[in-house]
């Protein structure tokens, strides 16, 4: 039987449990960030300090390391060489502050050793950006056209595209995640080691 998206079953059974797990994921990040932010690190260095020894210690020190804008916006970019720290990571000398820049050194550490799934994730980056920038576009381009013009299989069609596109954000977290988990194990090898 034929349905328009927004009854369509399949679609829900789709989106509303990503939407959902996706707030989860975004909630614990952030209480866990939270939490551990009221705990100061016994040395006093902040996030930048942190990344910036771990850095150097590694031979890194052509990396640069600058602030970023958003909330927990920290990241890598091997194009440049630079690791990016929101204000809450770069400044803070709390516990959690310094977890997220040795993890985002981490990466730093994967791109000079070449780890191949660094590599293969950073390929991706463009199209995966593409496609959640235009995906829900796409998705609600659809849902007009059903719901506008009548045009049931052709709205159906294209919001189905919307959904393909912006489904690549499953297909790069599941490459995403064997290099986040060797970057926090990277992370927590060096912080123990550095102490």
């Amino acid at each position: 039987m034929y349905y328009p998206i927004w009854y369509d079953p399949t679609f829900f059974i789709f989106i509303v449990p990503a939407l959902i797990l996706g707030l989860i994921a975004q909630a614990v990040v952030q209480g866990r960030f939270n939490k551990y932010s009221q705990v100061r690190t016994l040395r006093g260095l902040t996030g930048a300090q942190a990344a910036r020894a771990i850095l150097d210690a590694n031979g890194l020190v052509d990396v640069t390391i600058e602030e970023t804008t958003g909330f927990l916006s920290d990241h890598y970019d091997p194009r440049t060489r630079t690791l990016r720290l929101s204000p809450q990571v770069a400044r803070s000398p709390s516990i959690a502050a310094v977890g997220v820049a040795a993890h985002e050194a981490g990466h730093a550490l994967q791109h000079a050793s070449g780890y191949f799934p660094l590599q293969i994730r950073s390929a991706m980056v463009p199209a995966v950006q593409f496609g959640t920038w235009l995906g829900p576009l796409i998705i609600m381009a659809g849902i007009l056209l059903e719901a506008t013009m009548g045009a049931f299989r052709l709205g159906n069609t294209i919001a189905w595209l919307g959904v393909a596109l912006f489904s690549l954000v499953v297909v790069f977290s599941f490459v995403t995640l064997p290099v986040e988990l060797d970057a926090s194990a990277r992370a927590r090898q060096l912080l123990r080691h550095y102490g």
